[in-house]
C-alpha cells in the first residue's frame, strides 16, 4: 500500500495539467461560439467541438492508464509481500529447533526437550498469512524460550533480560517476595491448607531458601576444609545437615507453575522486586518483567547496618569491612580468617558475639587476633543484666578474644596496609579486617510504590495482629512490625519469629484469619557449652530478677540438641504447647544474683510487675511453659514459686 502511494504522488501531478488543460480548452470553445463555460453541453466532453475534443480524450486515456498501472502494481506488491511473509515466519519456526539443539548442553538438558517440542508446535509451518494478532505469539514465543542468537527479534515486553531459557510465570496465585525463612514458612504453610496451591517465591540471592543462624554458629566449628562449598555442618548432637531447608528436587522450576496440574513451589533466584502496583495485583521485577499475583507476601528481611565512619572511609576501608548476612559473606570472612593476622568485630549483639567466640575458636589453632570492641560496658549488654553480661564477657575472651569495651569509633583509616580504628577516648586498634555486627535495617524498599506505612518508631511495614498491611498483602520476619496483643507493637529479628510469622501469614493467606499470640523465641550460643533461649521483651533496661542452679553435663547446648535432634532448636520449640506445668518438689533456693557462677538459670524481665521476658541460660526444652507464663499476663509475688516450674533445680 506504500508503494500504491508512492506511484499515485508521481502520477498525480500530471492528471492535474491534464485537467487544467481540457478546462482551458473548454473555456476557448465557450468563448470561441460566444458561449459561456457553464453553458458548455456535458456531452463536449466526449463527442467534443472541433477546438478541444482531442485534448478531452488523452485526458480520459491518461487516467485510465494510471488508474490500471496502479492496480497492477499494487496486486504485484501484495502479492510479493505475502510471499516474504510467509518466508519469514517458516525462519522464525525453525530457529528455536535449531538454537535448542545447539546449546542442549548449556542450558537445561532436562527440559529441553520439552521446550523444543513446545516451540515446534507452536510455530507451525503457515499456510496463509496470518492477522498480524495472530503472528505475535509465535515471534513472543521464540523470544522468551530460544537462545541469546535469536534476540535480532524485537524482546517480548518485561522479559527482555530475562534469560532467553527461561519463561518467567505472568501470574502466581500466591506470590512471596523474599527468599529467607518466614518466605519459606510461609510456603510451606500455604501448601498445607492448600494442597493444589500454586507458590512462587521471588529472591535476590542466588541460593535456594536457606536459614541464616548457622552462618555464624555451627558451620565455623566444622573440620571439614570444603564446608564453604558444601555448606554442611555437624549439630551440637554430632548428626550433620544441610543449611538449606529442601534440595532443588523439593521445588519445580518457575517456568513450570503456570501449567502444573498439582501446584508446588518454585523460587525464581537472582530476581528483585523493585515496584508494586497494589491496585493492580502485580509486581515489577528488575529486568523489567511483570507477574501478576492473587495474594502477595512481603518477607524482605532486611539489610545489615554499618557505622558512618566506615562508609565515610573510602573505598580501601570498605573493601577490608565485612557486612554479615549471607552465605557469601560466610564464605568471605573464612577466606579472610585464613589469611588475616587480625580481624576486629564491632558490636556486641548476639551476631558480633557468635562471631568473637567462633573466629575466638579459630584463633587457638592459628596466629589469628581476633578483638572484640562494643559501646557498653560487657558482652549483650543490651541485653542481659549487668552482672550476666561481665560474666558472659570472661567466657569471651576465655574463648581466645581481645575484648575492648565502652569502644565509641571516631574514625577509620587505611595506612600501611592496615586499618586504623580510631576511638573517641584516644585509643588506636591496628588490624586486616573489621566486621560490622551493629544491627540490621527492615528493608522497606516497596514501601513507597506499594503505598504501605512504615512504623516510624520500631520501623518496617506496619501491619495488624494477622499480619495484613492491605487487603491481599502480608508481611512477615524482619520487616513486619506487628501488633503483638499481649505485648503490643514490635519488630523482632529472630530466626523463630520468622518461622512462626511466616506460617500464621501463610495460614492467613488461605483464609485462616488468625491474630498473631504465638510468642516467638530466639537462641543464641557462645560456642557448644553455653547457651541462652529467650522469649517476649528482653531488655537490660528493665527491671531483672534472676533464679540461678549449680549446672551439669547435660545443661549444655550440645546435650540439648542431643535430646531434641535438632540444631535449630526453634523448628522443634514453636510446635510445642504447654498446659498446665508441673513445678518441682526440690525447694528453690533465695534469689541469686552476685554469684561468680552462673550454671543455669531463669531471668525474668519485668513491666508494671508482669513478666513480658525469660531468658533460659542453659536451661532448654521449657520454653512452651515460658511462653504460656507471658502469655497469662499475671503479676507473680514470688518469682522463686515461678521457677519451679522450669525444674532448674533437678539433676
Amino acid at each position: 500500500m506504500l508503494k500504491c502511494r508512492t506511484v499515485w504522488k508521481k502520477l498525480a501531478p500530471l492528471a492535474r495539467a491534464s485537467s487544467t488543460v481540457c478546462r482551458q480548452n473548454v473555456r476557448r470553445a465557450g468563448l470561441n461560439n460566444g458561449r459561456i463555460p457553464a453553458s458548455v453541453p456535458a456531452a463536449h466532453m466526449s463527442t467534443g467541438p472541433a477546438g478541444g475534443g482531442r485534448e478531452n480524450q488523452l485526458y480520459v486515456l491518461l487516467v485510465g492508464a494510471a488508474c490500471i498501472g496502479g492496480g497492477i502494481y499494487a496486486y504485484q506488491t501484495i502479492k510479493g509481500d505475502k510471499q516474504r511473509y510467509q518466508d519469514r515466519l517458516a525462519e522464525i519456526s525453525s530457529r528455536p529447533h535449531k538454537a535448542a539443539t545447539e546449546q542442549a548442553a548449556t542450558y537445561l538438558q532436562a527440559e529441553a526437550p520439552a521446550a523444543e517440542a513446545t516451540e515446534t508446535e507452536a510455530i507451525p509451518e503457515p499456510k496463509a498469512a496470518p492477522s498480524p494478532e495472530e503472528s505475535i505469539p509465535p515471534a513472543t514465543e521464540a523470544e522468551v524460550t530460544a537462545p541469546s542468537e535469536t534476540t535480532e527479534l524485537p524482546p517480548a515486553p518485561g522479559l527482555d533480560s530475562a534469560p532467553a531459557s527461561l519463561k518467567l510465570p505472568s501470574h502466581a496465585p500466591y506470590l512471596l517476595i523474599g527468599g529467607g525463612t518466614a518466605s519459606f514458612a510461609a510456603a510451606r504453610s500455604i501448601r498445607a491448607r492448600d494442597p493444589g496451591a500454586k507458590v512462587l517465591i521471588v529472591t535476590d540471592e542466588p541460593d535456594l531458601p536457606y536459614m541464616r543462624p548457622p552462618l555464624s554458629k555451627e558451620l565455623w566449628f566444622s573440620d571439614d576444609p570444603s564446608v564453604t562449598e558444601t555448606l554442611r555442618f555437624k549439630q551440637w548432637n554430632g548428626k550433620e545437615r544441610s543449611i538449606y531447608f529442601q534440595p532443588p528436587s523439593f521445588y519445580i522450576n518457575p517456568e513450570e507453575l503456570e501449567s502444573t496440574g498439582n501446584g508446588g513451589v518454585a523460587v525464581l533466584t537472582g530476581k528483585k522486586v523493585v515496584h508494586m502496583d497494589v491496585r493492580g495485583n502485580k509486581v515489577k521485577l528488575d529486568d523489567n518483567t511483570e507477574i501478576s499475583y492473587d495474594k502477595c507476601l512481603i518477607a524482605t528481611g532486611g539489610v545489615p547496618r554499618n557505622l558512618q565512619v566506615i562508609e565515610r572511609a573510602g573505598d580501601e576501608v570498605m573493601k577490608r569491612t565485612t557486612l554479615f548476612r549471607k552465605i557469601e559473606d560466610f564464605k568471605s570472612l573464612d577466606k579472610v580468617s585464613r589469611n588475616a593476622q587480625s580481624i576486629t568485630i564491632i558490636g556486641g549483639g548476639f551476631l558480633g558475639s557468635e562471631l568473637a567466640c567462633a573466629l575466638g575458636r579459630r584463633s587457638n589453632e592459628s596466629e589469628l587476633e581476633v578483638i572484640q570492641m562494643y559501646p557498653e560496658k560487657g558482652n549483650m549488654g543490651k541485653v542481659l543484666p549487668e552482672y550476666l553480661s561481665n560474666w558472659t564477657t570472661e567466657k569471651v575472651k576465655r574463648e581466645g578474644v581481645k575484648v575492648i569495651s565502652e569502644a565509641l569509633v571516631k574514625s577509620v583509616t587505611y595506612k600501611d596496609d592496615k586499618l586504623e580504628i580510631k576511638l573517641k577516648d584516644g585509643r588506636l586498634v591496628k588490624t586486616d579486617h573489621i566486621v560490622a555486627a551493629v544491627g540490621l535495617e527492615p528493608n522497606v524498599d516497596l514501601a513507597k510504590s506499594a503505598g504501605l506505612e512504615v512504623d516510624s518508631d520500631f520501623g518496617g511495614f506496619r501491619v495488624n495482629a494477622e499480619l495484613q498491611a492491605r487487603s491481599n498483602i502480608w508481611v512477615a520476619g524482619d520487616a513486619a512490625c506487628f501488633y503483638d496483643i499481649r505485648l503490643g507493637r514490635r519488630r523482632v529479628e529472630h530466626h523463630d519469629h520468622a518461622v512462626v510469622s511466616g506460617r500464621l501469614a501463610g495460614e492467613n493467606m488461605t483464609g485462616a484469619s488468625k491474630p498473631y499470640w504465638h510468642q516467638s523465641m530466639f537462641w543464641s550460643d557462645l560456642g557448644p557449652d553455653v547457651g541462652y533461649e529467650a522469649i517476649g521483651i528482653v531488655d537490660s533496661s528493665l527491671p531483672t530478677v534472676g533464679v540461678f542452679a549449680k549446672a551439669t553435663a547435660k545443661d549444655t547446648p550440645k546435650a540439648a540438641t542431643e535430646k531434641s535432634g535438632t540444631g535449630i532448636r526453634s523448628e522443634s520449640e514453636t510446635e510445642d504447647v504447654a498446659t498446665s506445668p508441673v513445678a518441682s518438689s526440690t525447694p528453690a533456693p533465695a534469689v541469686e544474683q552476685h554469684k561468680d557462677d552462673y550454671g543455669k538459670g531463669v531471668i525474668f524481665y519485668l513491666r508494671d510487675k508482669v513478666v513480658v521476658g525469660i531468658i533460659l541460660w542453659n536451661v532448654f526444652n521449657r520454653m512452651p511453659v515460658a511462653r504460656k507464663i507471658i502469655k497469662d499476663g499475671e503479676e507473680h509475688a514470688d518469682l522463686n514459686e515461678v521457677a519451679k516450674l522450669f525444674n532448674i533445680h533437678e539433676d
